[in-house]
Order: C-alpha cells, then sequence, then structure tokens
C-alpha cells in the first residue's frame, strides 16, 4: 500500500471505476489506480466529488488535508473498527491513575532509548561531534533511568523535557552550520531544519491518528498526554517513541542535499518549505512513511493486548433490535431527512 501527495492548484479528483482521475481546465490529466492506495494527502486548491470521496471511505483510504503555510492536517476517515468494546476498555483505562502512569513511564522511556540510541550511532560516524554528542548521551542515559522512578505524570514530563534539551544539542551539531539549527522550536518555525522537522512530525501524526481509528481506538482519549480540546492525545502518545525516525530523516535530506536551504523562504517571522522543496519531500517521504505506518501497527497491536487484560464489561446479550436491516431503517425515514 502507498501515499498519493497531490500539491497542485486548480486540480479536480473523481473517480472512474477503479481509479482516481485528474482534471485540470476540464481536461483530463492523468489516472490512478485506488487499488494500491492507503492514504491520499492534499495541499493547496484541490476539489474533489463526492462520489471519489465515498469510494475512499468504502476502501477505507484515509484522505489528509494539509492547509495553510503551517500544513495544519485535516483527516477525512473511513470508518472506523467495529469493536465499540476496545473504546469502552479505553475510557475505563484513561480514569485508571495506575494504568496510565505505567503506560507514561513506558512511553517516555521508550523516547529517550531511542535517542540515545541514535545519537550514539552518529557519535560512533562523526568524530568532528563525538565530545558534544557523548556529554548529551550521558545526559539521555541519566533520564533514562530516572523516568522508571517517577510517580507522576508532571514529574516524568520534566524528565522528558531535560531529555529533550541534552538530544537536540547533540543533534544540532550535526546539521550543517549554514542551516543555522540549534535546538527545536515551531509555530512558526525559525529555521529549514525545524520547518521540515514541523512537517515530518505533522505527517506522523496524521498517521497515527489514522492507526488509531483504523485499530478501532479513540485518538482524542490518551494515557500520557491528557485531555486536550482538538488534541488527539493518544495520537500524540503511540508518536513520540518515533519521533526520532523523522529526525534520522531529515538529517539525511540535508546532508545528501536533497533539501538546501534555498528551497525555504522567511515569511511572517516564519521559515517555509518551498513548492519545488516539498515534492522532493514528498517523494522521500514514503519509504519512511510505510515503515512508520508498520511501527504504528503494532503500537496498536500492543495496545489491544494490554486492553484484553484489563477487565471488561461483556456487553448485554441481543435484544430486539438485532437483526434490523440499516437500509430498512433509512428507507422508512427517508421522508423525514432534514435535507
Amino acid at each position: 500500500m502507498t501515499s498519493l501527495y497531490v500539491d497542485r492548484r486548480g486540480v479536480t479528483l473523481k473517480a472512474d471505476a477503479e481509479a482516481l482521475v485528474f482534471y485540470e481546465n476540464g481536461e483530463r490529466i492523468g489516472t490512478v489506480p485506488l487499488a494500491p492506495l492507503s492514504r491520499i494527502f492534499l495541499r493547496g486548491d484541490v476539489t474533489l466529488s463526492s462520489t471519489l470521496l465515498g469510494k475512499l471511505g468504502e476502501r477505507g483510504i484515509g484522505v489528509v488535508v494539509l492547509s495553510g503555510r503551517k500544513a495544519a492536517p485535516t483527516l477525512l476517515l473511513a470508518r472506523p473498527h467495529n469493536d465499540a468494546a476496545r473504546r469502552v476498555a479505553q475510557y475505563r483505562l484513561s480514569q485508571d491513575g495506575e494504568f496510565c502512569l505505567g503506560f507514561a513511564r513506558g512511553i517516555v522511556t521508550a523516547k529517550l532509548r531511542s535517542q540515545a540510541q541514535f545519537l550514539a550511532e552518529r557519535r560512533d560516524e562523526e568524530p568532528r561531534s563525538r565530545y558534544l554528542l557523548t556529554l548529551a548521551l550521558r545526559r539521555l542515559e541519566t533520564a533514562s533511568s530516572a523516568a522508571k522512578e517517577q510517580t507522576s505524570a508532571a514529574s516524568l514530563r520534566g524528565i522528558e523535557g531535560a531529555g529533550a534539551a541534552a538530544y537536540f544539542e547533540g543533534l544540532g551539531d550535526l546539521f550543517p552550520e549554514h542551516l543555522k539549527f540549534s535546538s527545536r522550536n515551531r509555530r512558526p518555525p525559525k529555521d529549514p531544519v525545524n520547518a521540515v522537522l514541523s512537517l515530518g512530525y505533522t505527517l506522523l501524526h496524521a498517521e497515527a491518528v489514522l492507526a488509531l481509528y483504523g485499530g478501532g481506538f479513540d485518538p482524542f482519549i490518551g494515557f500520557y498526554h491528557t485531555l486536550v480540546f482538538g488534541r488527539e492525545s493518544l495520537a500524540c502518545d503511540v508518536a513520540e517513541p518515533l519521533r526520532v525516525e523523522v529526525d534520522r530523516h531529515m538529517l539525511h535530506l540535508f546532508r545528501a542535499e536533497k533539501l538546501r536551504a534555498d528551497d525555504f523562504s522567511k515569511i511572517d517571522g516564519g521559515c517555509f518549505l518551498g513548492k519545488a522543496g516539498r515534492s522532493r519531500f514528498y517523494a522521500e517521504w514514503e519509504p519512511l512513511a510505510e515503515r512508520l505506518r508498520k511501527r504504528l501497527s503494532e503500537a496498536c497491536s500492543d495496545l489491544a493486548a494490554n486492553f484484553g487484560q484489563a477487565e471488561i464489561i461483556e456487553p448485554p446479550a441481543p435484544d430486539a433490535c438485532d437483526g434490523i436491516d440499516p437500509a430498512e431503517v433509512a428507507e422508512a425515514t427517508a421522508d423525514k431527512a432534514p435535507f
């Protein structure tokens, strides 16, 4: 399965049998088969037909709309997983302080370990940065050991923050100096590296949301990230240990000069990737996205296993509603529809 990235103004997408058809100024300019698609990412002034949206939903193909300069994602989702008992278990466990704390320790420890592993790999290959990377690794190892002993989510967040500061100090020394990357910043990003990290983290988060919906979970109800209006907190949870894969990928893009400083522009105090750079970015992103989806699928399976170990209230026996055909209900109430 693969993704399709559409970053072109004035394009209309329609369905034709089992294909996605592109139109521009009323003329047909291209066709893509639906069968291999798992995701469609849209950016720019793109128009979709309702027939196409229906087909995408039937096939479980997620649509991610990246809006504005910041590429804020809006997700159009297929029908979620049918096992509502899984979501009921999630809601109950989100109120279990002991479960949430244990889950949070695991998330933070996994993130710190993945960051330490990446810097350790680079230290062996980077004589110039070896001293600074060694210092960062010591701080990460201290944070990782401390995370296991924390007794509250607040103290874990402090440990995670200290680890992040050490990690980005070490990471910053690996990028070319002319990119002016020294620490993580956002909203808006101030330099090319942060601009691409923000885009990569946004796409990772969208993939996490889609994976959780498909796995039968509610992305908004997390265990480490608490309830915040409009935030998919569980997606933040499962994405945290995978952020380092985005970092590794971004380092490769800049060092191989697949992205360069002149691919970016400064607008309203922020740094943003231009269209030509985005085209190269998306082409390089897809192989990583495939690996991330596999890891996210594994994370969903682990979640389901954890939920299975918790006590779940059995659903009631089927009642008189069982066996009603939804199509018959729709037909009987069609004349009462408000549209």
